[in-house]
């Protein structure tokens, strides 16, 4: 049976493992980033490492096979990601001298970029997430408990909404948003990804944040 539980610092190799199995499209990134520190140095360990009150595991006998994970404030977040984060993986990923030439180097770069997580289209949902779950667990209920567990996390911390990024062609994890009641931002721009927002407030109806 899973349950959902706050995450633990001895859930770090499950969420690294996740991370990687589900960060291509909701697949198996294994092939395109054979450093398999690199993902999670960029979309995980941060947040656990500086919110680790929001990082919640789907467990399934002791093991996690899901998680999400989040901040309540995305502009102070981007900060301490310079800050604190950044000099805990420098030496690993060093900033790169010239334009990235691989998929690798592109995510490299992205690293050492968390202003661009801060866009003003997007101040009205001050919060953003990830949620990853094993396709062994998926389409079973895991995540939509996972999402419930933060958005009430962040709903007790007067958080009015928050927002995700997502690769546009994932259409399986669009339904998904789409059933939870995320809708669309606009965004100039956007590259491969498109913005989600919601209230955190479950008993609201899902509208877009004034």
């Amino acid at each position: 049976m899973t349950t959902v539980r706050p995450y633990r610092p001895d859930d770090r190799a499950a969420l690294y493992d996740i991370c990687v199995r589900t960060a291509h499209e909701g697949g198996d990134s294994r092939h395109i980033y054979p450093d398999l520190d690199l993902m999670p140095s960029i979309f995980a360990a941060p947040y656990v490492f500086l919110e680790p009150d929001l990082a919640f595991v789907l467990d399934d006998g002791g093991r996690a096979a899901g998680y999400v994970i989040g901040t309540a404030d995305t502009v102070a977040f981007a900060r301490a990601f310079r800050d604190r984060w950044l000099p805990r993986v420098r030496e690993r990923f060093p900033e790169l001298d010239g334009p990235p030439s691989s998929p690798s180097e592109v995510m490299i770069d992205l690293l050492h970029r968390p202003e661009r997580m801060v866009l003003p289209e997007l101040a009205a949902y001050p919060a953003h997430l990830h949620i990853d779950l094993l396709p062994s667990h998926q389409r079973r209920g895991g995540g939509r408990a996972l999402m419930h567990a933060l958005l009430d996390a962040l709903h007790g911390k007067g958080v009015p909404a928050v927002h995700l990024g997502m690769v546009s062609t994932n259409t399986a994890a669009r339904a998904f948003y789409d059933r939870l009641g995320f809708h669309e931002i606009p965004v100039p721009d956007p590259g491969p990804l498109t913005y989600l927002g919601r209230r955190t407030d479950r008993t609201a109806p899902p509208t877009a944040a004034a």
